[in-house]
């Protein structure tokens, strides 16, 4: 089977739906992670709550980056959480596509937000050092919470399905604007 040209038209429309799907998602992510963040400051304040096996709710300030390494790094860790927001708004709407799924895009990006924003506005020293509000805890594995979950789970399935997307190279040059940077999913058999 040949492919056709896209056309411009469908070139903003995709554009289009891969921004909206990525806000949305963002937007669902910081949501539901500042939520539970806010629930956990209130309920977990001065208790843990057991949930199942070795699950418990226990409220922890992490300073540091990801699974509390990086202590004494926050400002480094926000500026990069920062550039990578920053990067993704500047391709997504500059023009510019990103070639990752949007779902998976907008869960590292809602992820990121969300961590960035308990980093400028939560007490802190200096700029962004805010401490991230944790509270899931395995007891085996280091403390998180739901920007966390999303950032990892994206990352993990990111990994897994890499190989499933390539370089375009079907399309003649100039059907769509910028895209030599765009993979697609591979063509049906």
């Amino acid at each position: 089977m040949g492919s056709r040209a896209i056309t411009p038209t469908e070139t903003k429309h995709r554009s289009r739906r891969h921004n909206l799907v990525l806000l949305g998602v963002a937007a669902f992510v910081v949501a539901v992670d500042q939520l539970t963040k806010w629930w956990a400051l209130v309920t977990l304040d001065d208790r843990d709550i057991d949930l199942v096996w070795t699950l418990r709710l226990n409220l922890v300030h992490n300073t540091g980056a990801a699974f509390g390494l990086g202590q004494g790094l926050e400002a480094v860790i926000a500026v990069v959480a920062l550039l990578f927001v920053i990067f993704v708004a500047w391709a997504s709407w500059g023009g510019r596509r990103l070639s990752l799924p949007p779902v998976l895009l907008g869960m590292i990006l809602g992820g990121a937000i969300g961590n960035l924003a308990d980093r400028a506005l939560r007490t802190g020293d200096g700029f962004l050092g805010g401490a991230v509000v944790d509270f899931v805890d395995l007891q085996w594995w280091p403390v998180f919470n739901a920007a966390d979950s999303a950032i990892v789970v994206a990352g993990v399935i990111l990994v897994l399905t890499a190989p499933r997307y390539r370089q375009s190279d079907d399309e003649p040059d100039g059907a769509t604007s910028n895209s030599s940077t765009e993979l697609n999913p591979p063509h049906g058999p």
